[in-house]
């Protein structure tokens, strides 16, 4: 939905099991036109849409992305963004570091992002922009810093990306449609913060990009460069950067002095625990709620200026170290403050919203809850009005900005 005439507000559609097209689109006819009808009955709505590698590929088979985009239209219904970060089944099954598979280095990641960007490309309305969010190149851990490993990563993936801008470059051409990739940073992704993602921009994204740009375009390399800028942008999912203990408006100006845009921001909270200000003991019995087997929840602390990450939450449980503060990855409900005696980053949502009211960034925003399913019991509630609560409160906060 369009809150202010400016931003397309919806949320993620991964929160919804899906492996296959069928799946999805059983979810999606399931929940989306309910939720629309008590957040934006008499506007369009967006959907925030997150298609697997199979559902993608069953999607273009038969006519099906046909019939598709003829039952958004009935339902005044549009999709602007997708997430095409996890390639394969993100529910009822382990996924963890699996997420990252394939990762920026291979084949299989570069087809099925670009396969997704042409399904963009016929869904997206005319004289609007459109989004993918993707993996921050790979998974740390899988690598461990070698610097010959790391520099063969780090060279492949910028290739890799660069395959992708010359697509979108196609597609523009073709459509008048500007498409844009949008790297997500994310703890113990190979790029986890904005000077990580700034770098990896300016040693190996522009400089070798263009070059693969330049050559199939066949045109100047300085105008390459200059597509690399337009067509890779930066998701801003609020959750990961909060776990880097980076400021919206640090970040936000970072990027904008190194010439990236930010494409996209997911609205997401992480959980936040402040140890003098709570009871130890039942606060670590609490946090132990939150540990279950599907999803990584990094764990994060600040010392001094150094951000140190752990991979997941039971690497801390056992209190053999004492923290002042701690962050954990875990994409809470964006309405909630507080969980008991732990606390989210709301906070760091509302500072994104206090920027967006003197600077333009992006208008796609993407609220974006997925671990319903895995929270605390006593944090469960009915999907659709767990989905409308997060939508209705983000609604409202951006309206309150233009005040």
């Amino acid at each position: 939905m369009l809150v202010n005439h400016k931003y397309h507000l919806t949320y993620c559609t991964n929160v919804h099991p899906g492996e296959d097209w069928k799946e999805t689109f059983d979810n999606l006819a399931a929940y989306v036109p309910k939720i629309k009808g008590q957040v934006a009955s008499e506007v369009p709505f967006g959907i925030g849409l997150r298609l697997s590698n199979l559902a993608s590929l069953e999607l273009g088979l038969e006519g099906e992305l046909t019939k598709f985009k003829e039952w958004l239209q009935k339902n005044n219904l549009y999709v602007f963004t997708m997430n095409g970060f996890p390639y394969g089944n993100f529910h009822r099954e382990r996924v963890k570091d699996l997420v990252h598979q394939p990762d920026w280095t291979t084949d299989d990641r570069v087809i099925y992002t670009i396969r997704l960007f042409k399904q963009l490309a016929y869904l997206l309305p005319d004289a609007m922009s459109g989004s993918i969010s993707t993996s921050p190149i790979t998974y740390r851990h899988w690598h461990k810093n070698n610097k010959e490993d790391l520099l063969q990563v780090f060279t492949k993936s910028a290739l890799n990306y660069a395959k992708v801008v010359v697509a979108l470059a196609k597609i523009e051409q073709k459509t008048g449609k500007h498409l844009h990739l949008n790297i997500e940073p994310e703890p113990d992704g190979l790029l986890e913060n904005s000077d990580e993602v700034i770098q990896f921009f300016k040693n190996y994204l522009v400089p070798l990009g263009a070059k693969v740009v330049s050559n199939a375009l066949r045109i100047p390399v300085s105008q390459a460069e200059k597509l690399v800028y337009r067509h890779i942008n930066v998701c801003y999912d609020v959750c990961h950067f909060s776990l880097a203990y980076e400021a919206p408006k640090e970040s936000f100006t970072k990027f904008r002095d190194a010439g990236i845009a930010v494409g996209k921001i997911q609205i997401s909270a992480a959980l936040k625990i402040i140890f003098d200000e709570v009871d130890a003991d039942k606060t670590w019995e609490t946090l132990a709620l939150f540990n279950e087997a599907t999803y990584l929840h990094q764990v994060t602390e600040k010392v001094g200026e150094k951000v140190i990450t752990y991979a997941d939450l039971p690497d801390i449980l056992d209190r053999s170290k004492q923290f002042k503060e701690i962050r954990a990855h875990f994409h809470v409900p964006i309405f909630l403050e507080r969980f008991g005696t732990l606390l989210s980053t709301q906070d760091q949502i509302l500072a994104v919203l206090d920027y967006l009211k003197d600077h333009e960034v992006t208008d796609h925003l993407e609220v974006e809850t997925y671990t319903w399913d895995v929270l605390p019991n006593e944090l469960k509630t009915n999907l659709s009005d767990s989905i409308v609560r997060e939508l209705l409160w983000m609604k409202e906060k951006l309206v309150q900005i233009n005040e």
